[in-house]
């Protein structure tokens, strides 16, 4: 027998969105209204925005939208990091379903907690993986090559399934986004002694129960990109501290792509230094500097005839910013574990 649309409505599970934020007074309003406007049942969705000590005025623009709307809860972040946040939102979290939404993010659908609900119920899934294109409409040039860069098989990990925008099966350690509250009971919460990759720790000790996740294009946000190569290669650096920490406490994750390019970045000033002394080093960085250049200046050319000319000037900065970002923050977090700075994973290894 079918059911009404009522009784359908009345089936669907109450789905908590947490968004750990700072800093994102540009953005938080028109992401929060994004959320309130989907095409979902009011008293099956709230908002958990978790707060941290913003410089700009975040807070009070939160505040003030959950002063005028109770599915809106803002809430402090003592802790500060990301992870903490998502901790102290999914631990008040009241919903069957737990998904997590950035500050800085544009939602281009009214279906996303709709499809979240349905594909849950349909693929018989635990978790659920989410595309993060970096494609809003309001991007600059700049930003716009960003996104194609970071998209391509040399600007991010191959292994990778947060810009796949296929229906399909995937590992969720990449790019799991929402959740059944069971998730939570029987993996623990979120490392508090990350910054960045907080999710991928997090799903990387799902993915040990529940290897299955499913990604659909309907459930996709948008990001925005860094809007300038120093922030550009801010937000590598950190990713590089991430991975490395990641790698530390779970070896299994550090993938090739990774180490090559910490290896280049630190092999590449030694092989300057040495070339000063021994003409084999001399060599070997014209080798290996020249077909860095080669590869990079290619996959810019191939995008940008594809894409459009208009990309081509900017994109041979914008790989190398990705590639010594990263590596440069890999390296730095090997080196303050190495001389005694870095964080320990000896204790509480499953965070609660």
């Amino acid at each position: 027998m079918k059911l009404s649309l009522k009784d359908e409505l009345k089936d669907l599970p109450k789905i908590s969105v947490v968004m750990p934020i700072k800093n994102e007074a540009r953005y938080i309003a028109r992401t929060i209204e994004q959320i309130l406007s989907q095409d979902y049942p009011d008293e099956k969705k709230e908002i958990l925005v978790i707060c941290g000590q913003s410089e700009d005025d975040s807070n009070e623009i939160v505040a003030g939208i959950a002063s005028r709307d109770s599915r809106v809860k803002l809430f402090p972040n003592p802790v500060g990091r990301s992870s903490g946040g998502r901790n102290i939102g999914a631990k008040r979290a009241t919903g069957e379903i737990i998904t997590f939404i950035d500050g800085h993010t544009f939602i281009e659908s009214n279906q996303l907690l709709l499809n979240t609900a349905r594909l849950m119920a349909e693929k018989g899934v635990s978790v659920l993986s989410r595309p993060q294109f970096l494609e809003p409409p309001d991007n600059t040039l700049f930003q716009q090559a960003v996104a194609l860069a970071r998209k391509s098989a040399i600007g991010h990990g191959p292994d990778s399934t947060i810009y796949n925008d296929k229906e399909m099966y995937v590992n969720p350690t990449s790019s799991g986004a929402s959740y059944k509250r069971e998730v939570f009971e029987k993996v623990g919460y979120f490392d508090e002694r990350f910054d960045v990759c907080e999710d991928v720790e997090f799903n990387y000790r799902v993915s040990k129960i529940w290897n299955k996740s499913f990604t659909s294009r309907g459930l996709a946000v948008k990001y925005y990109p860094r809007e300038t190569l120093a922030a550009l290669f801010t937000q590598l650096k950190r990713y590089g501290i991430g991975r490395f920490r990641l790698a530390r406490k779970h070896p299994g994750t550090l993938g090739m792509g990774t180490l090559i390019i910490a290896l280049f970045t630190g092999g590449l000033p030694i092989l300057i230094f040495l070339s000063f002394f021994w003409p084999l080093a001399f060599y070997a960085l014209l080798g290996s500097a020249g077909l860095y250049l080669l590869s990079i200046l290619s996959w810019s050319v191939a995008i940008a005839m594809r894409k459009g000319m208009k990309y081509l000037p900017p994109l041979p900065a914008i790989y190398p910013t990705i590639h010594f970002g990263l590596g440069w923050g890999f390296l730095g977090e090997l080196w303050r574990t190495v001389t005694g700075r870095g964080i320990s994973f000896k204790s509480h290894e499953k965070p609660n």
